[in-house]
């Protein structure tokens, strides 16, 4: 199947643009690359391209015509909740901007098979040992909320134009296929805590008065080799299906600490830095892990790696870039 596949230089695209290729598939990347090279997308061709420009259905219409593309996957978007508070309008206009105008683009190109990057910060401020598809979604920031307009927008979508979709949740994506393919960006837990100590400063854990078992946040790791394999098993469920929006969680179904992790990757990196515990961040739940009971029922899918695996490759990965 040709792929075409918006944000693949990114950090979770590129893994999904190399799965791809592994499956056997033909990629084609679209992606701004203001973040991103163009070495890190397997070799694949790459249309540059601004989602959210006023240019962008009729280019993306090209380019899916020109390359006989007969599915998309969409990562191409703004990802930080703190910035999404920030600048809610700018987050909107990316993120549902930027997928409307792909589905313009799909639409005048009679494309209609869609595997959307979503997430589980839909779920808003949920709990429990087993978030699946059923619980309401209420998400409690901007950037969460543009990916419950999406799903949305997307639903749409089938009704509008016959497209098949499958939105996929996934909730804290760490680790690395290779080193080469890390997470650039100290966004989430685990780069952070590289980043300072890098600066020689203690990891910060944010609150240890929680109603868990070390008084830490307890959350779901997914390896992103796996997060990516499951995009491309996503595929199955598209080709002659009905229109519609299948919504699946990826997650491990497993519930790690914010301390556990912390001394996992003070261990991994031989730092003899102790943490040191801060107030606790407004809106962070104790406890979030996924139900991963659907996408195991609809695709056959479990995550792979432990967290010992995403921790030692992202260390991995960090070290390598630190080296350029």
């Amino acid at each position: 199947m040709r792929v075409l596949v918006t944000g693949g230089a990114g950090y979770i695209g590129s893994h999904v643009v190399t799965s791809l290729h592994a499956a056997g598939h033909d990629v084609v990347v679209v992606d701004d690359l203001l973040r991103c090279r163009v070495d890190e997308v397997d070799g694949a061709p790459v249309e540059r391209i601004d989602l959210a420009s006023d240019l962008a259905p009729d280019a993306l219409a090209h380019a899916l015509a020109a390359h006989g593309t007969e599915a998309v996957m969409h990562f191409a978007a703004r990802k930080q909740v703190g910035e999404s508070v920030r600048r809610p309008a700018w987050y909107y206009q990316q993120n549902v901007g930027g997928l409307a105008n792909l589905l313009l683009g799909m639409e005048r190109a009679s494309v209609t098979q869609l595997v959307f990057s979503s997430s589980a910060a839909v779920y808003g401020s949920a709990e429990g040992s087993a978030i699946d598809e059923s619980v309401e979604p209420r998400p409690i920031n901007p950037y969460g909320a543009t990916k419950l307009v999406g799903e949305q927008l997307i639903t749409a979508a089938a009704t509008g134009f016959g497209l098949t979709a499958v939105s996929l949740r996934y909730f804290n994506v760490a680790g690395a296929a290779t080193p080469e393919l890390g997470d650039p960006a100290a966004l989430n837990l685990i780069p952070m805590v590289f980043e300072r100590l890098d600066r020689g400063e203690a990891p910060r854990i944010f609150g240890d008065d929680y109603e868990t078992d070390d008084g830490t946040c307890v959350r779901d790791f997914i390896h992103v080799a796996d997060l990516a394999q499951a995009h491309t098993s996503a595929l199955s469920l598209l080709d002659g299906s009905a229109p519609g929006n299948v919504v699946l969680n990826v997650g491990s179904g497993e519930g790690t600490s914010v301390r556990e992790i912390v001394r996992r990757i003070l261990e991994v990196t031989g730092s003899e830095l102790e943490p040191v515990i801060e107030a606790r961040r407004l809106g962070d739940p104790a406890y979030i892990v996924a139900s991963p009971a659907r996408i195991a029922e609809a695709l056959g899918w479990h995550a792979t790696h432990t967290v010992d695996d995403m921790i030692t490759s992202a260390w991995a990965a960090h070290l390598a870039r630190v080296k350029l």
